[in-house]
């Protein structure tokens, strides 16, 4: 099974065409097998693949980086600017609850973003109901599990669709 890693760009990805930046937060290395009663049985190499064939199938390049490091996370969002990153899906994990520095980056880049969260964070523990990152959000998909990444590459890609007379 392909494992994305932190930098890895999707192979035989069209040149020059838009880019969705995927980014993962701490401990989403472990999905499929860290609780899977609330994160399910389905790994990040299993999401990025499902994501990656349906980009690819539009034209449209998809890009993922997981860390498990706040600062690692600032700098590609940093990154993303001069790469010419159309659009970003974050999934920060717990750092939607505390991080300042995140959500500061991605103000900085301007580049829009919807952020994505496995479980219903509403439906959890107190200290997991706000997120620092959904007020700058373009769109907040939560508590559909992996599919609520496929949702939001769709919007992604509806919005890439040029438009119809």
């Amino acid at each position: 099974m392909m494992k994305p890693t932190r930098g890895q760009k999707s192979k035989n990805s069209p040149v020059g065409s838009q880019c969705v930046l995927v980014l993962q937060g701490p401990n989403l290395n472990m999905l499929g097998s860290r609780e899977p009663e609330i994160y399910g049985h389905t790994t990040l190499a299993d999401i990025h693949r499902a994501m990656e064939n349906r980009a690819k199938a539009l034209g449209v390049r998809l890009e993922s980086y997981q860390s498990n490091h706040e600062g690692e996370l600032v700098d590609r969002i940093q990154s993303a600017l001069a790469e010419d990153v159309t659009f970003i899906i974050i999934n920060p994990g717990a750092y939607s609850h505390t991080s300042i520095a995140i959500p500061d980056a991605l103000k900085a880049v301007r580049i829009p973003y919807i952020e994505v969260h496995l479980s219903n964070i509403h439906a959890r523990e107190s200290f997991r109901h706000h997120s620092h990152f959904s007020a700058g959000a373009m769109g907040v998909v939560c508590g559909l599990g992996a599919q609520g990444y496929l949702l939001a590459l769709e919007a992604i890609l509806d919005r890439l669709r040029p438009a119809r007379p």
